[in-house]
């Protein structure tokens, strides 16, 4: 294992395990739902959103190096391909990201940690975007 991939494996354990990535799950969504500024992101999602949550505290737990409770479900996440049926622009990568920041604001994680993790996850959302500005 190289020092990124354990790195990584230890993000779920600094995190505070299941218990703390839920709670960031909800503190996210229930962002989501509440603020103005995330309603494009919001628009997206079914409702009512909890089907969402848990693909999202599944999907985090495993990229932590926490449990693989989304891939023991359904496989790869092919994030990528899953999110093909919506328009994700840079306006939708914004809130996404910081509605997550918010979230980590709001449950207290560690600011080290948040930098990382919002490095990390800019990487992904930007990679997620599919829409021509």
């Amino acid at each position: 294992m190289n020092s990124g991939d354990e790195e990584q494996s230890n993000l779920y354990e600094l995190i505070g395990g299941a218990e703390k990535l839920r709670e960031l799950v909800d503190r996210f969504y229930d962002l989501m739902q509440l603020e103005p500024e995330f309603a494009g992101i919001h628009a997206m999602h079914p409702q009512p959103n909890e089907g969402s949550r848990d693909k999202l505290f599944w999907f985090l737990s495993g990229w932590m190096g926490g449990p693989n409770l989304y891939i023991e479900q359904f496989g790869h996440p092919r994030l990528r391909a899953r999110h093909l049926p919506y328009a994700i622009g840079v306006s939708e990568r914004d809130q996404w990201l910081r509605c997550m920041a918010w979230a980590m604001q709001d449950v207290n994680i560690e600011e080290q940690l948040q930098e990382h993790l919002m490095h990390s996850f800019l990487q992904t959302a930007d990679w997620m975007r599919n829409k021509a500005e």
